[in-house]
């Protein structure tokens, strides 16, 4: 989330053209998501993230081609980043429900955590190296990176033997019966409707901030690449810290506690991050929003597998993914605010509603920061 939102600050000098890399990137969840949740529950899941994986890998060839002929267009690196989120869209709860059919009930709050503490290396990592590579190599040179680490984690993802896991069979229905049995299925639980209303609200209102810190860095902080590199490894680092400490925790009973309080934290980190206009205070407080979002990305998945019943468990998932899909909606909200007045005023403005919206969830759905109820095995029934 640096090396193309850069590219194209370079090509065009637009807040808005910058800003739809964040709508590009989250629009599959809108339209895929869902299905995404389908498959879960219908194909074998490994199979499913290696072909994603190898979509990831040849869409990032194609863009390095373009730019090593000189021929790369604007257009080119949303179709990229559309690719990207659309892979995303259909392996992340595969990728999630691989994990519950390998550990249980018992390690899967651990177990994501210790996912997330990978995930959030590299969020730490990619950014410093991204703004390094454009430094020294250019942003050509930057893809080529990329490229070669999708390979291997495409490598590695083939490597594995996952023992395979029987499920009850599924009787095939259409998309949109499978849509109407998942919501219906979420709309009875209190706490997985105010997960997805969480949800919601920091994809709406919170992600879409991540490609305007190119444009806060060069025009209002004025650093070079790699300053900026450094500015979004600190969000990374502050979520690695906090997946760290979710995961070598004993014992956690309030799940949703933690995962309202990340939101919040991170929301009040992008309000401080927005009035800033010194480096030494905008570096602290992405390593807040990251330790904030830690608490949100844990728990998020971990609820619903933790809520859920093992034959809806699929299908909650999707549904949080058709939340996640909120994310274009912000994109081209705080792009258009962004372009109108400033992309300062667009991040104060937003952190602003989340902070409100998140009040007003915890109000109105107050089990999410009580202690987590599981189904029972034998009759789906919490406990």
């Amino acid at each position: 989330m640096i090396v193309l939102p850069w590219l194209i600050l370079e090509l065009t000098d637009s807040s808005w053209l910058v800003a739809l890399v964040g709508f590009f990137s989250s629009i599959p969840m809108l339209v895929l998501g869902f299905q995404g949740g389908v498959l879960a529950d219908e194909m074998n899941r490994h199979r499913l993230l290696f072909v994603t994986q190898a979509a990831n890998v040849v869409a990032s060839l194609l863009l390095t081609v373009l730019l090593a002929a000189d021929v790369a267009q604007v257009w080119h690196a949303y179709m990229v980043t559309l690719a990207n989120g659309a892979c995303w869209a259909l392996s992340m709860p595969a990728r999630r429900a691989l994990v519950f059919d390998l550990l249980g009930p018992s390690g899967i709050t651990n177990a994501i955590a210790l996912d997330m503490v990978g995930m959030n290396g590299s969020r730490m990592l990619g950014p410093a190296l991204g703004g390094a590579l454009i430094t020294l190599i250019g942003v050509t040179g930057g893809c080529v990176v990329i490229s070669l680490f999708y390979a291997i984690g495409l490598v590695l993802l083939g490597s594995l033997r996952i023992p395979h896991t029987s499920r009850p069979a599924s009787p095939r229905r259409q998309i949109g019966r499978n849509l109407l049995e998942g919501f219906r299925y979420v709309r009875e639980n209190q706490t997985l409707v105010a997960t997805v209303c969480i949800t919601v609200v920091m994809n709406m209102l919170l992600f879409p901030y991540m490609p305007l810190v190119a444009v806060i860095a060069r025009d209002v902080l004025h650093v070079d690449p790699l300053l900026l590199g450094a500015l979004q490894a600190a969000e990374g680092l502050g979520a690695l810290v906090g997946a760290i400490g979710i995961a070598a925790a004993v014992t956690i009973s309030h799940h949703g506690r933690i995962f309202w309080g990340g939101s919040v934290l991170a929301l009040g980190a992008l309000l401080l991050f927005s009035v800033s206009r010194w480096y030494v205070l905008s570096f602290p407080a992405l390593l807040w929003l990251g330790l904030g979002t830690a608490g949100f990305g844990t728990m998020q998945s971990a609820i619903v597998m933790l809520v859920a019943k093992e034959d809806m468990r699929g299908r909650a998932l999707g549904v949080i993914s058709l939340a996640i899909g909120a994310g274009p909606l912000g994109s081209l909200l705080i792009g258009a605010v962004a372009d109108a007045v400033s992309p300062v005023f667009a991040l104060r403005m937003s952190a602003l509603l989340g902070i409100i919206a998140m009040a007003c969830i915890a109000l109105i759905f107050p089990t999410i920061i009580d202690r987590t109820q599981t189904p029972s095995p034998a009759t789906g029934r919490r406990e």
